[in-house]
């Protein structure tokens, strides 16, 4: 069974700033989380909630919710910025 992604606005909106050719990349990274939610080279977050993937510069930070299937994305920033 595939998670259900949801992305929270804030996200969707620092996507919508990513260049387009870099924003096609994470969203494909983004849609292979309906599958796998913490694929290899995922990082549980220590300071976050949540795992982190690396698209390029780009992190895609993100909750999972097994009982729901649930894979929420709640930031989408170029590494410097991500962990702020």
């Amino acid at each position: 069974m595939s998670y259900l992604i949801i992305i929270e606005s804030k996200a969707e909106k620092q996507l919508s700033s990513i260049e387009s050719s870099h924003a096609l990349k994470i969203i494909e990274a983004i849609d292979k989380l309906k599958e796998v939610p913490r694929p290899r080279g995922s990082v549980k977050l220590q300071v976050f909630d949540g795992f982190r993937i690396r698209v390029g510069n780009y992190r895609v930070l993100y909750t999972v919710n097994d009982s729901q299937k649930i894979v929420t994305i709640y930031k989408v920033a170029k590494r410097d910025d991500a962990y702020n």
